[in-house]
């Protein structure tokens, strides 16, 4: 039996970063995968080593919870490099995930102590500062996503766009595998598009968004984010896990005056397991730590993966019901550092909008991509429906009372329901 040196049940954390993980042991105890865990993630090996010195051990990763499967797990803040956000991972979802101690094993939470958040910026825009670029304060915004999500050519991309936001769009994003292919290429892409976006505001007198993906090498990356300021732009997105993290990290300290939209494209190949890998929570928390504006969180509805308690718990929302505030995980109390705004996308349309603002709150962007642009007659009388569903539950009225008066909403409805 191995000995259970990282094990310290009575064990307070102070300044440390937790972990808890769920933890399926393979052919041992609970306790001894947790020690393997902890000593694997912290400063031990899987056997002794001579050149260990007495003063290390004081930086030896603490087990101080088992309860079932689920292990807590303190890992003193000097064990980090400050502002690395790459490190953090690098040792706490390490090695750790492919030894065979373990049968699987998923790292569920994790809690960041005052030392390591005050060495990064976090959002520079957050939620408040999105709203006050768009000048939209009191409801969800309204986004889409351009559809067919590859494919078209820049004109087409540009007027898709336009119609968009001049039905009642705020946002119009590029989706996440659309970087500069020959059909529709980057820099043509952005200049044509923010020029319709230019246009849909004289012709709306509201603000307009184009979240325009500059996912890309690292200096390719920053040379488009460049070029998206250069030309007026106000908004990006980046798909954070296929970029990596290091590489989202040199982008906001790059420092561009543009809100930075995250997509989590590829997140599922890690967090859909409930059994092994990464909880969303976790992702959500690092690059909020980084600095993204905006994170997409999944649905409840629609048709990505994702429970009302998994996607409620890790965005920004103020519930005017409860006597206190419940600021859930997107705005928890980081100090310095600001609340990220919610998205939530993937097979929506206007009837799903009085669950999603009931569940959700307005703090979010309700983004619709099939929904507005498969509507019967196409994305303006989409965004249209989109936009009057919104109004309807900012007014209090149901959606089928609301859709007698304004025929878009209607025809929503008869295509997708309530």
């Amino acid at each position: 039996m191995q000995k259970l040196e990282f094990i310290s049940l009575k064990y307070k954390p102070r300044d440390d970063l937790v972990c808890l993980f769920r933890v399926e042991p393979n052919k041992i105890s609970i306790k001894e995968a947790a020690n393997t865990i902890a000593l694997e993630s912290s400063i031990g090996t899987w056997v002794d080593v001579k050149t260990k010195k007495s003063y290390v051990n004081k930086l030896g990763a603490k087990v101080f919870s088992i309860k079932g499967n689920f292990v807590k797990i303190a890992y003193p803040s000097e064990l980090f490099e400050k502002g690395n956000a790459p490190n953090i991972l690098s040792s706490i979802a390490g090695n750790i995930f492919g030894m065979k101690a373990v049968r699987n094993l998923r790292l569920e939470d994790i809690k960041i102590p005052d030392k390591i958040l005050s060495s990064f910026k976090g959002p520079k825009f957050g939620v408040n500062g999105t709203r006050k670029i768009m000048k939209v304060y009191d409801r969800p915004f309204i986004g889409t996503i351009i559809k067919p999500k590859l494919g078209l050519k820049t004109r087409d991309h540009a007027r898709v766009a336009y119609d968009a936001w001049i039905g009642g769009c705020d946002i119009v994003k590029d989706d996440e595998n659309l970087a500069s292919q020959s059909f529709n290429v980057f820099e043509e892409r952005v200049a044509r598009t923010l020029e319709k976006l230019n246009q849909a505001e004289e012709e709306t007198g509201e603000k307009k968004a184009y979240l325009v993906n500059v996912t890309a090498e690292t200096k390719e990356m920053l040379k488009r984010a460049q070029l998206v300021e250069d030309l007026g732009g106000k908004f990006i997105m980046v798909d954070v896990i296929t970029e990596g993290f290091g590489a989202l990290q040199t982008l906001r300290e790059a420092n561009f005056n543009l809100v930075i939209h995250a997509h989590r494209a590829m997140h599922a190949a890690f967090t859909r397991n409930k059994k092994h890998g990464i909880s969303m929570m976790t992702i959500a928390d690092l690059v909020r730590l980084i600095g993204v504006d905006t994170l997409h969180i999944g649905t409840v509805v629609g048709k990505l993966e994702g429970t009302l308690r998994e996607v409620s718990e890790i965005r920004e929302e103020i519930e005017a019901k409860k006597v206190k505030e419940t600021k859930l995980r997107l705005s928890q109390d980081w100090k310095k550092i600001k609340p990220v705004l919610a998205v939530s996308s993937g097979g929506l349309h206007p009837g799903h909008v009085p669950y999603l603002i009931k569940h959700l709150g307005k703090n979010l962007v309700i983004q619709m991509g099939g929904g507005i642009h498969g509507h019967p007659r196409g994305t303006k009388a989409g965004a249209m429906a989109a936009r009057q569903a919104v109004d309807a539950v900012i007014k209090k009225i149901p959606l089928k009372e609301y859709a007698k008066t304004h025929k878009e909403l209607a025809e929503a409805l008869e295509k997708w329901g309530d």
